[in-house]
């Protein structure tokens, strides 16, 4: 496990990186290749990943709430939300159980991380025409499938996965808060069930119980709280697309650093 410095700083990384469309998975990587950090496992990723799941639960706790109530009472317009996350969440399950070796084998430098941020910064700056279009009245299952299929392809690092399920969404007419309580929500579903997959890999948790985890964590879930609401601003304001800027920067610096190293 990292010290409290560096386990504060890779929290930021992740609680800023998993909500705003720059990829977590790719900071990460980088983060800790920066850092000199190897992790032993991925008990220390599972944990911050958690934590991001509490920050989709407390920002969007009135939203969860009034669902959660909805879902006890039988009520009509809660169990179709439901359902359609649950769609949603189809195409990632498949890729993610019958395809996990191939993206796990994924996470490592090199020149395809860069390469990966540049493919996201090509989906982020698409939207500035997807927003042109008129948007429709929540969401359908097309929609959501399709918002489904793009988080399944964001499983590989640096290809942002609230980046392309938001443009997924904006490009299937759904407007722009919608889109990001959906891909939010979705998420909370994605990490779940990713942690319970994966926590059997954990040999031992008693590598958690650190100072270095524990700044980690709190640092994680708030600034993962305080990237979910800056988020929804930019989005209501149109723009969503100036994050390409920043992902273009990396994906090119990337390929030059890592690609001078492995040379």
């Amino acid at each position: 496990m990292p010290g409290w410095l560096d386990g504060l700083l890779l929290g930021l990384v992740q609680g800023l990186t998993e909500f705003l469309p720059i990829s977590s998975s790719g900071h990460l990587v980088l983060g800790e290749a920066l850092l000199g950090y190897d992790p032993p496992g991925i008990s220390f990723e599972i944990g911050l990943h958690v934590a991001t799941l509490l920050s989709v639960l407390i920002a969007f706790a009135p939203r969860v709430r009034t669902l959660a109530v909805g879902l006890v009472r039988g009520e009509g317009p809660a169990w179709r939300y439901a359902g359609l996350l649950a769609l949603g969440s189809v195409p990632a399950a498949i890729a993610g159980i019958g395809f996990r070796d191939f993206f796990a084998a994924r996470f490592q430098p090199g020149v395809g991380l860069g390469v990966n941020f540049l493919l996201t910064a090509a989906i982020l700056w698409s939207t500035r025409w997807a927003v042109r279009r008129p948007a429709r009245e929540g969401i359908g299952p097309v929609a959501a499938l399709g918002i489904g299929v793009a988080q399944a392809v964001a499983i590989l690092p640096a290809v942002s996965r609230s980046g392309t399920t938001i443009a997924a969404a904006l490009w299937g007419r759904v407007g722009p808060a919608a889109a990001a309580e959906f891909s939010f929500l979705l998420s909370v579903v994605a990490i779940a069930g990713s942690a319970v997959l994966e926590v059997r890999h954990i040999e031992s948790f008693d590598a958690l119980l650190t100072g270095g985890f524990a700044a980690a964590f709190l640092a994680a879930l708030l600034s993962g709280i305080w990237a979910i609401r800056f988020l929804v601003r930019l989005l209501e304001r149109g723009r969503f697309h100036h994050f390409a800027w920043y992902c273009a920067a990396v994906g090119l610096l990337t390929i030059a650093w890592l690609g001078a190293a492995a040379r």
